[in-house]
């Protein structure tokens, strides 16, 4: 190394301008290699702390690959083939920590220990001592120039020696410590590149030290771990690249193919509706009631889950029950002025939802999966078949006449518009006709080419002919307020019977004989297959009050009578063999297609599983009925007989009253035969010509008595 600068140390009693400008450039040096050494300090201590962090930072990595294998991940948690390998890279990348965290202590040592000595100890100590030498040379300096001020003239010797201590203590004190500064600044010029060595030479011995550890650590056989690994991922993205190149494939097709699938409401001849679903999914709105009159409209994902309708909100993990749809029952329905309406009803009538669909497609496809559902269709092995399998029964079961509209445009009055045949709502009939395998039995049961009626004519319309008869109503116009006659309203409220259940009016037809259970169950076959045939799935819900006098067909909302049936008109009642909620009665009336004969019409319904129970409640009615009218018929009798009983009583007790008036008039004319005998006596007169004259009301009360008498004779 070169000669290093020094300051004259012998100079320092002089105190020249020459030393003085020689101390202000080591002051300056000095000043330089403080800066620097700080933002060196600053550089080494950063790595210090990345050091330590990188330890840290690794321990942490290794701590967390160990514990891959506790977590529960919901996709590909039991990997053993990936935590095995991430255990190992664990054990590797915690031995790495290790050595990290002895560079780290290798580093403070050996780097960050000799500059921050350096930094906190020597040059504070120049500092300190600049500090000093510059009050001592201030002290000396005013000490000087005190001596300089003594007076010649006038000279004190207590002054002139206080003075002359004063320069003496200031020049010494100037004279050691620009000594010990000059000292301190000379040393500073070795411990400069002593502090600039060291900690360089300590960093590099760490990172050799820990080169060291490494290699040690990397054998041959982690050499090969990590070729394995890295064949690994390279296979790992070679299949991702093929999925994905795979997905966006499908993303293309899915696209080109789902494009008419984004208008809400399809076509449906491109895509048909599919009846035979037992099960489906899709996003429904459901009618939530919020008021007397008011509601809401919630969308929400349904889906089936075997004899169940589930329901899922956004964002939830599971779906819950919404409702149980075994043998429950479903129709089309107008709500709110919305479309593609549809209700369902649980079997026990105690729970209904109304829900609406997106399209015309997904509406009928909901409507036939709960239907097959209903009849639970899912249970068997292949549900999909018999699904398929009991349509197109119903499809061949009625085969449509080509001159079905003609006929059914001739049945109805002259006067009545003709409705849209493509509306379910309206009462329109629709023509049914039989296979020719069930030819025989359909016309000795129902009257061929009959029209059925699939609704209920609303109560506010003049009834027809037919209808007026069929109720018993006689063409009487039906209070659209609900109201009835006094007469019909306290027979009803005098009936010992009062039952009601919820029913749904499938239709009715003409029958041919109403004294056989079969022409029920061939009309609910009729009715049933010309509602699939012809896509009617709308059903009027009424209440059904079964009473000893009638049964009623009520609004449910308004409470108005629809119809009304004569319970002595009713002549069969019947349940379907094997859907027990179907159920019908056969009404006979006058009239009909045949003014002169009496006719009989079939009414079919559905019930909330109460078929049986209904027709036990009309059996028990018509019960009811015939022994009062049997009583009825006893207790007139009894009347009659107590009313003629009174009347001999009341005609005794006449009797008796007029005998005793009798007996009262025969003892007054004996008395007034004593009285004028009396008075007859003085004057003894000849009998003849003369006689005794009675009052007017002597001789009516003798007439009166001479009628009782005969009275009591004849009697």
């Amino acid at each position: 190394m070169p000669g290093i600068d020094k300051l004259p140390i012998e100079e320092t009693l002089e105190d020249s301008p020459q030393t003085r400008s020689l101390l202000g450039v080591f002051e300056e040096d000095a000043t330089a290699i403080s800066n620097y050494m700080n933002q060196l300090y600053q550089a080494m201590h950063r790595i210090y702390d990345a050091q330590n962090e990188l330890s840290a930072a690794t321990h942490l990595t290794s701590k967390l690959l160990k514990e891959y294998e506790k977590q529960r991940f919901p996709l590909g948690g039991d990997d053993e083939v990936m935590s095995s390998t991430l255990q190992q890279f664990s054990k590797v990348i915690d031995e790495l920590s290790s050595c990290h965290a002895v560079l780290s202590t290798q580093l403070a040592d050996a780097m960050m220990f000799p500059i921050t000595q350096f930094k906190e100890r020597d040059l504070k100590e120049i500092l300190t001592l600049k500090e000093v030498f510059q009050i001592a040379s201030n002290d000396h300096d005013a000490a000087i120039n005190r001596y300089s001020r003594l007076s010649k003239k006038r000279e004190n010797d207590k002054v002139k020696y206080e003075v002359t201590e004063d320069v003496y203590t200031s020049r010494k004190k100037q004279h050691q410590t620009m000594m010990h500064y000059f000292c301190a600044l000379n040393t500073l010029q070795y411990k400069k590149k002593i502090a600039l060595l060291e900690p360089l030479l300590g960093y590099m011995q760490a990172q050799i030290s820990f080169f060291k550890m490494g290699s040690e650590n990397l054998n041959d056989q982690l050499e090969e771990f990590l070729t394995n690994i890295g064949t690994s991922v390279q296979n790992v993205r070679r299949e991702m690249d093929s999925d994905v190149e795979t997905m966006q494939q499908t993303i293309e097709d899915l696209e080109v193919a789902s494009d008419p699938l984004y208008v809400p409401d399809p076509d449906p001849t491109k895509f048909p509706v599919n009846r035979n679903l037992t099960r489906k999914a899709g996003y429904l709105n459901a009618r939530n009631k919020t008021g007397l009159v008011s509601s809401t409209w919630d969308r929400q994902f349904y889906f089936t889950q075997g004899g169940n309708l589930m329901s899922q909100a956004r964002g939830d993990v599971a779906g819950g029950l919404a409702m149980d749809i075994d043998n429950c029952s479903v129709m089309a329905v107008d709500c709110e002025d919305r479309r593609y309406c549809f209700q369902i009803t649980s079997f026990d009538g105690k729970k209904s939802s109304i829900l609406q669909a997106e399209s015309k497609k997904d509406h009928e496809e909901w409507i036939c999966t709960i239907n097959n559902i209903s009849k639970q269709i899912y249970l068997t092995e292949n549900p999909e078949e018999i699904a398929a399998r009991v349509n197109q029964s119903a499809l061949e079961a009625v085969t449509p006449s080509p001159s079905f509209q003609q006929r059914h445009e001739s049945l109805r009055p002259a006067g009545q518009s003709r409705p849209l045949t493509a509306r379910t709502s309206s009462s329109g009939s629709i023509a049914s006709e039989s296979t020719n395998l069930a030819a025989l039995s359909l016309d000795s049961l129902v009257a061929p080419d009959t029209p059925i009626q699939f609704d209920i004519i609303s109560p506010v319309c003049e009834d027809q002919p037919g209808q007026a008869k069929a109720s018993g109503q006689g063409g009487r116009r039906t209070n659209p307020f609900g109201e009835s006659g006094g007469g019909t309203r306290s027979e009803t409220e005098d009936s010992i019977l009062h039952q009601l259940f919820i029913v749904r009016f499938l239709g009715s037809m003409e029958v041919k004989s109403d004294d056989n259970p079969d022409v029920v169950y061939e009309t609910m076959r009729q009715i049933l297959a010309a509602r699939a045939i012809h896509n009617i799935f709308r059903m009027t819900e009424s209440h059904l009050l079964v009473s000893c006098d009638c049964l009623k067909l009520i609004d449910p909302q308004t409470q108005v009578t629809r119809l009304m049936f004569p319970l002595p008109s009713v002549v069969l009642y019947a349940t379907h063999q094997e859907n027990k909620r179907l159920f019908g009665f056969v009404l006979r009336t006058s009239g009909g297609r045949s003014e002169s004969n009496l006719s009989s019409v079939c009414y079919i319904f559905e019930s909330n599983n109460e078929g049986e129970k209904i027709c036990d409640s009309v059996g028990l009615a018509k019960q009811i009925a015939l022994h009062a009218e049997l009583l009825y018929s006893s207790g007139l009798q009894d009347r009659r007989a107590s009313e003629k009983q009174k009347e001999i009583e009341r005609v005794k007790e006449k009797q008796q009253k007029e005998l005793s008036k009798q007996k009262q008039i025969e003892k007054d004319l004996e008395e007034q035969s004593r009285l004028i005998a009396a008075s007859s006596r003085p004057n003894q007169a000849s009998s003849e010509g003369q006689f005794v004259v009675l009052s007017s009301s002597q001789s009516e009360e003798s007439d009166l008595g001479e009628e009782g008498k005969k009275r009591e004779s004849e009697a």
